[in-house]
């Protein structure tokens, strides 16, 4: 049976223009996710088979895990996502097991017209959503999977914030919102998630940490990745955000101790990075991959997000 496939392309001219257009059937992936001559260093244009041949070369970057090819996944990933080729395939190297990619069917792409970047959306073996961006003369995976935490919103036309519409500049400042309220225990900003999002656990993990590892010492810090953040119009001013963080957790042994006492990390991950067996300090890296929906009025909700262990140095 042929993989179910939707696309929504969309894009902002003088007002909205939105399309919608259906299609199902395969067609071959193709060595390169272009579809068009272009001339050199001329982005082809996004087009359906376009992104479908850049979906389907996930297998192809699940492959090169499978192999610990630590150069072919710095090659096929961008952004965020090009950040694990390096210390996490040295880990898998050195033994600790390599991220794996289900095959991920029924797929819905948003394909912004004239962008250099779109989204999709995999229903099959469960909801994530994964970001495409064209670097370096292809099209290569900038984040995913980011699993769907709570419910997609349903986008029947999705568009790319541009111009200075106020959705855009909304969207823009996601991001450091998420950064201000996982720096803000205290809750003094006024940024705010609804009970059961995972911002609301991970920040209650990290103030919880330091009473964890006790006698041990822990302390945390949020920063923005550089890089921008992408988003599709919602009904209603509202904005589907994807984005991204690094948490860096810093566990140091505690006065007189040669070690940790209660490593937040296991002990294969920590001699896997680090070489070492029973460090006596971890500094542990965490890429965050968020999707964001942003209502009229601000209101954030975790709709997709991924942890991923980046990296750990003693």
């Amino acid at each position: 049976m042929a993989p179910r496939v939707r696309i929504v392309a969309a894009g902002l001219c003088a007002g909205l223009s939105l399309a919608f257009v259906s299609a199902c059937g395969s067609e071959p992936a193709l060595p390169s996710a272009g579809t068009q001559d272009a001339p050199a260093g001329q982005q082809p244009d996004l087009t359906l088979v376009t992104a479908r041949n850049a979906f389907a070369r996930l297998k192809d970057l699940d492959d090169a895990w499978k192999k610990r090819d630590c150069t072919k996944i710095e090659f096929m990933t961008t952004d965020a996502e090009s950040t694990l080729g390096g210390r996490v395939c040295q880990a898998a190297r050195n033994g600790r097991a390599a991220p794996s990619m289900p095959l991920y069917d029924d797929v819905t792409y948003y394909l912004p017209r004239d962008g250099d970047w779109f989204a999709a959306l995999a229903q099959k073996p469960s909801p994530a959503y994964f970001v495409f961006a064209y670097a370096g003369d292809d099209w290569r995976l900038a984040a995913g999977p980011i699993p769907v935490v709570g419910k997609a919103p349903k986008i029947d036309d999705g568009v790319v914030p541009s111009g200075d519409s106020d959705t855009e500049i909304k969207a823009t400042l996601v991001p450091q919102q998420y950064l201000t309220y996982l720096t803000d225990p205290a809750g003094v900003s006024g940024v705010r998630f609804a009970s059961g999002d995972p911002m609301r656990d991970l920040l209650s993990e990290l103030i919880r940490n330091p009473l964890r590892v006790r006698p041990d010492r822990v302390g945390s810090d949020v920063s923005l990745i550089a890089g921008p953040s992408r988003a599709l119009l919602l009904p209603g001013n509202a904005a589907l955000v994807f984005h991204a963080l690094k948490l860096v957790i810093t566990q140091k042994a505690g006065p007189g101790r040669s070690k940790l006492a209660h490593p937040l990390r296991s002990a294969a991950d920590i001699k896997a990075f680090t070489g070492k067996t029973h460090p006596d300090k971890i500094v542990s890296t965490e890429l965050l991959l968020v999707a964001t929906r942003i209502s009229s009025d601000n209101a954030m909700t975790t709709i997709g997000f991924n942890r991923i262990v980046s990296d750990i140095t003693s």
